[in-house]
């Protein structure tokens, strides 16, 4: 009878090992082809019914929408996951598919198929999150499953909204009488009507608060922003909810910032470097450095200190709790009598 050595042993854990694993990355491959067929090559949405769903979701990534951020989720929630990816082969080393995965595989092909037969691109792309997520969690387990969560879910911030411009009314109300009052705080003294703010004293042209100054566009892309930065700060999970709540009132005190420094370029220097050049690159100059500013101040709050200062103190406790504990292995142990 033929017996195995433990080294045989090993040999054929290992083995069985590389072969789930390769069979689980081609599963997975073929499940993604999958997915890209259906939504990247099956027309059906639009008004023509002649778009695929990514193709419906990249067409209403522009300004005219105020999602032209769109673009930039594919590349974040890559670099999200590329983020854990130490965690996720240790995850997927330490654990094995559920069943339970296809739960979620079947709510997402059941928000395809609803949203192919009512003519709902969105319906579709918030299926996707449960489409992929179901499926490393059927393929790898749930400890995969767990940490793909926010990343692929993060997704639905990329939906574009209906009616969404409808709903910057009130936005654009705000940052208006933002703007009135706060000019007067520089000397600018101004009147409303409606969304257009007009000059008391000055000779500038009377400016609107369009619909794109409202600040919806700077809202939702510092969503994206403020959850991303959440997901990989150090701090408890109720910190991790202010920390992305806190895009809201950032995004308005920006934005009204923004506003209220061309008003005061018009009304002190070069109006009509003020209501264009300015009013172009202000977002860029002054609105995101503010607002990541103020993120990074709320953050640090949380923290206790400067995130990058308190990630080097947690790394160097570590290392040396990690030698200390080798250390007191590597004592020798005297024995009474010995």
């Amino acid at each position: 009878m033929k017996e195995f050595t433990p080294t045989q042993t090993v040999k054929t854990e290992a083995g069985r090992f590389s072969q789930a694993n390769r069979l689980a990355i081609i599963a997975g491959i073929v499940s993604l082809a999958a997915v890209v067929w259906f939504y990247g090559f099956v027309p059906r949405y639009d008004s023509d019914r002649g778009m695929s769903v990514f193709a419906w979701l990249k067409g209403n990534w522009n300004p005219t929408g105020d999602y032209e951020h769109g673009m930039l989720f594919p590349f974040v929630i890559l670099g999200l996951i590329i983020y854990r990816f130490k965690d996720l082969r240790e995850a997927a080393a330490n654990d094995k598919g559920s069943f339970v995965g296809l739960f979620a595989v079947f709510a997402g092909a059941a928000f395809y198929a609803i949203a192919y037969r009512t003519f709902q691109p969105r319906v579709a792309a918030g299926g996707l999150p449960f489409l992929l997520w179901g499926a490393c969690h059927f393929l790898w387990g749930w400890k995969v499953a767990k940490i793909l969560i926010f990343p692929l879910f993060f997704f639905w911030l990329a939906i574009p909204l209906p009616s969404f411009q409808q709903a910057t009314t009130h936005l654009q109300l705000l940052a208006t009488t933002l703007a009135h009052h706060g000019s007067s705080l520089f000397g600018v003294e101004t009147r409303v009507e409606g969304t257009t703010i007009l000059p008391v004293k000055g000779d500038w042209k009377p400016l609107e608060i369009a619909s794109g100054c409202s600040g919806i566009r700077s809202l939702m892309a510092l969503l994206m922003i403020s959850a991303a930065w959440a997901y990989v700060a150090k701090i408890r999970l109720w910190q991790k909810v202010l920390l992305f709540l806190s895009a809201l009132p950032l995004a308005i005190i920006g934005n009204s910032l923004r506003v209220i420094s061309i008003f005061v370029i018009a009304e002190n220097g070069d109006a009509k470097w003020a209501a264009t050049t300015w009013h172009d690159w202000s977002g860029l100059l002054l609105f995101y450095p503010f607002s990541l500013f103020l993120l990074l101040v709320l953050h640090s709050l949380f923290e206790g200190g400067l995130p990058w200062k308190k990630n080097k103190k947690r790394r160097l406790r570590r290392e040396l709790v990690v030698k200390q504990g080798v250390s007191k292995k590597e004592e020798p142990v005297f024995v009474a009598g010995s």
